[in-house]
């Protein structure tokens, strides 16, 4: 795998507290505004002595950092040691919840997206729906942090939610039970022969290496003629695994850039050819619950010309946030960059807009699929053919997959066409 340079941050505080063997010292640049400090000063003091309850100075200092983080922007956030725990298992996939990725809009908690095969996905928890309430804790003075703590929980416990639907007037109260968020972020499936079905859930530190072990997998079975890249509610993860990824089906240019506050330091990362590259022809589907790392990959491939992008409009998460462990065992997430698409775009609350838009169409009812059903699969299970079950399960499988799913139809016919369409070009 390739190696890329991490963007690092200097933050004179968190030196301080190292260098003075975990001590902060007071680090003062000349521009401090010491209004402002005697000010934050006072008021520690007032609440602190005249408050109707007891309050301890440290849980006053982490509400303040909490607000000083969470009035930035909805994904800049002080994280208690709990918290900081439990982003570090997100990000190697290994954690209990209902699997569900959030963020705020207009102060309100709400799904970017539900993760797959999860209970908030079984519950039909869509992105767009607004979180009201966790347990009966109203969520609109809750951090993301705060939110997600309490969605998450031993496997089997209960957690009840009330829900406002997207587009819809009333909530309705969606009761759950936790359960292991899968740790596997990658499927493939043939489609048709030489033609794969690659879904991508969330980018964690394994996906990378997934991906490469299953089309290797896939590479042995039957000769790959095209990939239909599936990003469709894959509401991000680590940009380093994207970065990867990207690189996986693009031998040379830009991947992606980043900028930080002054737009003077930029860091731009580039596809390095190697002998295990993927050439084969390349659709990529995305949806309004495709969001950051996922939006990375699609707008490389796109500006690239190496994919076709079907499906909707992306989420529109443009921004970079750096993790920093702090001494005591806490940590602060925080923005420190914008990402730009090789063509230097920006897609901060714009998002990736498809080559071909293509509206979702709910599956058709079952009464209606004459073409595969239950019990078709079942009969032929028992009939005399036992050596041929498994190639016709996997046939019957991938057939239902397209019958229930529009947008998968269309980038396969897509991607069985695209090497006509690329001559056209």
């Amino acid at each position: 795998m390739r190696k890329y340079i991490r963007l690092t941050i200097c933050f004179s505080v968190v030196m301080a507290a190292f260098l003075a063997g975990g001590t902060y010292m007071k680090a003062v640049s000349a521009d401090v505004d010491y209004d402002s400090l005697r000010r934050f000063s006072q008021v520690l003091d007032i609440v602190e002595q005249y408050y109707v309850e007891e309050v301890k100075q440290p849980e006053l200092i982490d509400g303040a950092l909490k607000g000083m983080l969470q009035g930035l922007d909805p994904h800049s956030a002080m994280m208690d040691k709990d918290e900081f725990k439990q982003m570090q298992e997100t990000n190697v996939g290994k954690f209990s919840g209902i699997g569900v990725e959030i963020t705020t809009l207009n102060g309100i908690v709400t799904v970017v997206t539900p993760i797959e095969d999860t209970p908030a996905y079984k519950a039909g928890i869509l992105a767009g729906d607004q979180i009201l309430s966790i347990d009966g804790k109203f969520t609109d003075q809750m951090t993301l942090s705060e939110a997600a703590t309490l969605m998450r929980g031993k496997k089997g416990t209960e957690l009840t939610l009330l829900i406002l639907h997207k587009n819809s007037n009333s909530p309705v109260t969606v009761k759950l039970k936790r359960d292991d968020i899968p740790y596997h972020t990658v499927k493939v499936k043939e489609l048709e022969n030489g033609y794969f079905w690659v879904r991508l859930t969330r980018f964690s530190e394994n996906t990378f290496s997934d991906l490469r072990k299953e089309i290797d997998e896939a590479m042995k079975k039957s000769e790959l003629k095209g990939i239909v890249l599936d990003m469709r509610n894959n509401p991000g993860g680590l940009v380093e695994s994207a970065i990867n990824i990207a690189d996986m089906f693009l031998e040379e240019g830009v991947i992606m850039s980043m900028k930080g506050r002054d737009g003077n330091e930029e860091l731009e990362y580039k596809a390095q050819k190697q002998k295990d590259d993927i050439k084969a022809p390349l659709v990529v589907l995305v949806n309004a619950g495709s969001a950051s790392a996922s939006e990375i990959v699609a707008g490389a491939l796109c500006d690239q010309e190496r994919a076709l992008i079907v499906g909707e409009k992306t989420f529109g998460k443009g921004s970079v946030q750096n993790v920093i462990p702090l001494p005591d065992g806490t940590g602060l997430k925080l923005t420190v960059a914008l990402y730009y698409t090789p063509s230097g775009k920006s897609i901060q609350a714009e998002g990736i807009v498809p080559d071909f838009e293509v509206l979702w169409e709910s599956p058709r009812k079952a009464e209606d699929n004459f073409s595969v059903r239950e019990k078709d699969l079942t009969r032929h299970l028992e009939s005399d053919r036992a050596k041929k079950n498994a190639q016709s399960v996997q046939n019957i499988e991938s057939k239902e997959l397209l019958e229930n799913d529009n947008q998968l139809r269309v980038a396969l016919q897509l991607v069985k066409s695209l090497p006509t369409i690329q001559k056209i070009k």
